[in-house]
């Protein structure tokens, strides 16, 4: 019997908790000590730490452990995705330089017969995308459909941190309707993860760099691909490889600072300063 929509709303919120105290607890462990291995300069200048990222993935993977009414073969294609989109992730921002950018520097530079951290990167979401999707046991078209889903949505939110909170606020908005859906008991982990961490990152206290803007987008696709039917996954696929195209050939920040909704919303919460201090950067992707 399907579950009522009460169940679905308390197990979304059990989800949601379990996230954002593992995510809480992991931040506050790894933060206990400064590290500069894990810390960059943002776009204004101020030094921060990276590791909001692992603290948000180890939430994510805690709650959809120990979430109550998922299916153990959706617990592990969920885990799957955030920990091994986080893992190649952090191996980027730690490892990676700002030389090659975005898809088209990252397949340029192997053209010419260099492989970039970029492009290990993507392959190996990729392959954990298809992983993760072949774990639903599912026939070859939708594993294919799903893997790409997960990768492709694990890359696209990736490209919106590139202010604090854009990222989050973004996952949170494309999360948030299906906390009502029987998805409910995937999405709660990410959203209790990420708003569990959002005050620290528009502090500008940390950010989410690769490791944890790639969690976020996997761990969303993972909740997509398991309750959509066929041709819903499709045309979500289009639209997220359709806005990752986009943002090779246009800004996404010069977009919303012109969209008045967009620019409130992307303010929303982050100190008013928002001028970039002389030979700041991000951390590369």
């Amino acid at each position: 019997m399907p579950a009522s929509a009460v169940t679905l709303a308390v197990r979304g919120a059990a989800g949601a908790a379990l996230g954002g105290l593992a995510a809480h607890g992991a931040y506050r462990w790894l933060t206990r000590r400064r590290d500069g291995l894990w810390e960059r300069v943002n776009f204004r200048g101020r030094t921060v730490t990276l590791h909001e990222g692992p603290a948000l993935a180890s939430g994510v993977c805690a709650a959809a452990a120990l979430t109550p009414g998922v299916h153990p073969r959706v617990r592990a294609a969920s885990a799957l995705a955030a920990a091994g989109a986080a893992a190649f992730g952090a191996y980027d921002d730690l490892v990676g330089s700002a030389e090659a950018r975005g898809l088209r520097g990252h397949l340029g530079a192997l053209a010419r017969g260099r492989v970039t951290t970029g492009v290990v990167k993507m392959v190996g979401i990729g392959a954990i995308g298809l992983a993760a999707a072949s774990l639903l046991r599912r026939g070859p078209g939708d594993t294919l459909v799903d893997g790409a889903l997960i990768a492709a949505g694990a890359n696209l939110v990736n490209l919106l941190d590139l202010r604090p909170g854009r990222a989050v606020k973004f996952a949170l908005l494309a999360a948030a309707p299906a906390l009502a859906t029987p998805a409910a008991p995937l999405v709660g982990p990410v959203v209790g993860a990420s708003v569990a961490l959002l005050p620290d990152e528009l502090a500008e206290r940390c950010m989410l760099g690769d490791a944890g803007a790639n969690a976020l987008g996997a761990a969303l696709g993972v909740a997509a691909v398991v309750r959509a039917p066929r041709l819903v996954r499709l045309a979500l696929l289009g639209v997220v490889v359709g806005l990752t195209l986009a943002g090779e050939v246009t800004s996404f920040s010069r977009v919303i600072e012109r969209v008045p909704v967009l620019r409130h919303l992307d303010h929303w919460g982050r100190t008013e300063a928002e001028e970039t201090a002389p030979g700041a950067s991000t951390v590369p992707t």
